[in-house]
């Protein structure tokens, strides 16, 4: 086996082992997407399989099956496939499973020492709590980038540990990821919109959204700022989704869609032809907000709004994978999903319990925005002046003394930086929590223990951390 991992695998690595070794037998792991999960994957079952371990890896979709192929076989690691459609191998001790069909066959297959969960926010539907129940002696590594059901709940009752990754934020600083820049044109008007479950009810939403007013907007903004990239469309509907691909050809652009009710081969051109350039307009319904690997989408387009954090970081962070000659992504939010749920690379806590225990630390953390009237780009609330366009942001609602001097534009990542500052100058935690009050939180004692825990998680994990100036 033929592999590297970077700094930042390892380390997820090395707290992985440490929970086996302490008896820990199902452990999750949170890392961004587009940090090389499915390479981390390859990793772990390359070892495990090279200490004579029999290790299955199920993922949902026929697309991460292809994904999984490919990067196992670059890495050297032989491996079966258990889906419909790909001829068996049971001799290997590596098998990439459908989980739809694993289910049909697992009772003929050698019991697995490992079970590698991709996409493991969907491990409470039916499919998965079977396979793990019949092979509960099996140990259980999960991996998600959202580690949360889409309605909110949490992982606890299927993992007793989790595993947190780099940020988002960590990733595009070190170049892991692709700076972006987002936009924001006019979010829709979604009063009277029903939600059920932890979501807008779609049929409602569609409705608001499949308009010929707003398609044709979603068209133009392309046209404007992103004319000639790769783009990925998330619509509401099937219908919706035809609606938008209609437009796209109708402006000259080379467009197609795609959903779960797609066939196969069918869909496998499209991806095919949309990663070779050949396409530069994919819209699709539920389908491509996981699992789908293409460096070159070079803008993402939301135009499903959603309640779920979940799935609107999966989606936006389709665009966000580096790619040669790549110099940024771009999100076009027509959903008004950013104003909702805050930046792509915003610090976020996420734990087994789920959204609700998440909420409190990500309001803190969460870096206001407002959208600049000329461009619609995504500015931070302190921005004096848009950096897309030059906009200067009005002042308003306050009186505020005149002081001689020049204008300077505030960016979201300095923003951050001076928030991060004056927390590692708090090096204990009474200093964590008077800080909290001071920034006038609702519950500084809790959001100085979530902080100080994670210092205490960062120095187990690198080593000694200079937290103080």
């Amino acid at each position: 086996m033929s592999f590297a991992l970077r700094p930042y695998q390892d380390a997820i690595l090395a707290e992985v082992r440490e929970h086996l070794r302490a008896g820990r037998r199902s452990i999750l792991i949170q890392a961004p997407t587009g940090s090389g999960k499915t390479a981390l994957t390859a990793y772990m079952a390359g070892t495990a399989a090279e200490r004579g371990r029999r290790v299955w890896f199920t993922v949902h979709r026929r697309e991460l099956i292809r994904q999984s192929m490919l990067t196992f076989g670059e890495v050297g690691i032989a491996y079966g496939v258990i889906a419909a459609g790909f001829a068996p191998d049971p001799r290997r001790r590596v098998q990439i499973c459908g989980i739809q069909t694993l289910g049909r066959r697992a009772e003929r297959l050698k019991r697995p020492d490992i079970i590698i969960v991709d996409e493991a926010h969907h491990i409470a539907a039916s499919s998965w709590a079977a396979i793990l129940q019949q092979f509960s002696g099996a140990i259980v590594i999960g991996l998600s980038a959202t580690p949360e059901r889409l309605d909110g709940a949490g992982l606890s009752a299927h993992f007793e540990v989790m595993v947190c990754g780099p940020s988002t934020a960590q990733l595009i600083a070190e170049g892991w990821l692709a700076p972006y820049r987002l936009f924001a044109p006019r979010p829709p008007d979604l009063a009277g919109v029903h939600t059920k479950l932890g979501d807008f009810v779609r049929g409602e939403v569609s409705a608001v959204m499949d308009t010929p007013r707003l398609t044709g907007d979603a068209i133009q903004h392309y046209l404007r700022l992103a004319r000639g990239k790769r783009a990925l469309a998330f619509a509401c509907s099937i219908e919706h989704s035809r609606h938008i691909v209609e437009q796209a050809r109708a402006a000259g652009i080379r467009a197609a869609h795609v959903d779960g009710e797609t066939h196969h081969v069918e869909r496998d051109a499209a991806f095919q032809a949309f990663a070779r350039g050949e396409i530069q307009f994919l819209s699709n319904v539920e389908l491509a907000g996981e699992g789908v690997d293409i460096p070159g989408i070079e803008v993402a387009i939301l135009l499903r709004p959603t309640q779920s954090l979940a799935l609107y970081l999966q989606q936006v962070g389709r665009s966000l994978r580096p790619a040669a000659g790549k110099t940024e992504a771009l999100i076009l939010d027509h959903a008004g999903n950013a104003l909702r749920h805050g930046l792509p690379d915003d610090e976020r806590l996420w734990t087994l319990e789920g959204r609700r225990r998440r909420r409190l630390a990500d309001a803190e953390n969460q870096v206001p925005i407002k959208i600049c009237p000329r461009c619609f780009l995504a500015c931070a609330s302190p921005a004096a002046a848009c950096k897309h366009c030059g906009f200067v942001f009005p002042v308003e609602g306050r009186q505020v003394e005149e002081v001689a001097g020049e204008l300077v534009e505030v960016d979201p990542d300095v923003v951050r930086a001076q928030r991060k500052r004056e927390e590692r100058r708090a090096s204990t935690l009474e200093d964590l929590v008077a800080l909290g009050r001071a920034r006038g939180y609702r519950y500084p004692e809790q959001w100085a223990q979530y902080v100080y825990r994670g210092r205490k998680a960062a120095r187990a994990r690198y080593g000694a951390v200079r937290w103080g100036t």
